[in-house]
């Protein structure tokens, strides 16, 4: 099909314009019906209106195009097909500026786009500036389903916003489930699978493994003293202390009541001991105000190094910190014991 055309019709393509309930970035998709509806019509330009506002003026956009899609959301999106051969001798869009003035559009045409829901979402309009005395019964099917292709794209839209949706949603739920819900760290079973995995990444890069088990000194005595929400409380201070000693690729999580293990992937036993001595003095050199009284806190750790076992498993690791561990609380508390081999 072929109409007259103006020198001035044709210009650069522009992005799909997007508002109203489907508010977002230029869709591709769009963007490839509108030059299917220009060159299956011949026509100067195809736009899809989105809701009742026009986009703002993009950047290094013409003011054809502008005019263009600022007429077709002029024109209210209406349930039915619309057709206007001559929009100059049209009553009402005969006033329009686009029509009466530059950019001279001439020819109109325009098919609803509907929402899942059946609401009425906008319209594909067919713009042209000649008149176009003939629009067949076959250039109105046509037009249908270009209009059937656009409520297609909105609704694999809408179905992937529920998928994105649901996938960050789960995400959430997953972490959530890894996270200690008081304290904020890793819980037991989240820290034991990062070891696991940090072990196996350790092995391969030939690099050591090093963790750290510390406890809290006399928590009991905290608890049966203030109560448990004083406790609590404690734990989550000493939390955040003992985060702030570590980097980014190394892991805290809570291993039992008052336990915390620390993985430290790619630390020698001799870096280990240096982290295990900064989080010992940054939870002993500060007291803490619980519940008006102020509490001196102390820890204790053990630690535990592939560089000392090198044919150590995971859980003979922890074993070996957990022995250290029990010797610096035998030996009085507050203190750092590294595991050795002689060491029972």
């Amino acid at each position: 099909m072929t109409t007259a055309s103006s020198p001035a019709r044709r210009h650069p393509e522009i992005p799909t314009q997007e508002r109203g309930g489907a508010v977002g970035e230029a869709s591709l998709q769009l963007s490839r019906i509108r030059r299917i509806g220009r060159k299956l019509f011949d026509v100067a330009n195809c736009i899809i209106t989105l809701g009742n506002m026009p986009p703002a003026v993009r950047e290094g956009e013409n003011a054809m195009s502008a005019a263009e899609t600022g007429f077709c959301y002029d024109v209210s999106a209406a349930d039915e097909l619309i057709v206007v051969t001559d929009a100059k001798n049209h009553a009402s869009l005969g006033q329009h500026a686009a029509v009466a003035g530059s950019p001279h559009i001439r020819f109109y045409a325009s098919h609803p786009v509907y929402n899942e829901d059946r609401t009425l979402a906008g319209s594909v309009c067919l713009i042209d500036y000649a008149p176009r005395p003939i629009f067949r019964e076959g250039d109105r099917h046509l037009l249908a389903d270009l209009a059937a292709l656009v409520e297609r794209e909105l609704e694999l839209r809408s179905v992937n916003a529920s998928q994105l949706d649901l996938q960050k949603k789960n995400k959430n739920l997953r972490r959530k489930s890894l996270i200690d819900p008081l304290i904020g760290t890793w819980n037991r079973g989240a820290i034991m699978r990062i070891l696991t995995i940090e072990a196996i990444r350790c092995d391969k890069a030939g690099v050591p493994l090093s963790l750290i088990v510390a406890d809290l000194d006399y928590f009991k005595r905290i608890n049966d003293t203030y109560g448990h929400p004083a406790g609590d409380a404690v734990l989550v201070k000493v939390a955040s202390k003992l985060r702030s000693c570590i980097r980014p690729q190394e892991a805290l999580g809570r291993y039992g009541g008052e336990e915390f293990l620390i993985v430290l992937p790619g630390s020698s036993h001799s870096t280990a001991m240096v982290v295990a001595e900064r989080m010992r003095l940054a939870i002993a050199s500060q007291p803490e105000m619980i519940g008006g009284a102020t509490l001196s806190l102390t820890i204790s750790a053990g630690v535990a190094s592939t560089d000392v076992f090198p044919t150590a498993t995971t859980e003979e690791l922890i074993s070996r910190a957990d022995m250290a561990l029990y010797a610096a609380k035998d030996a009085g508390r507050n203190r750092i014991v590294k595991a050795t081999p002689d060491l029972s």
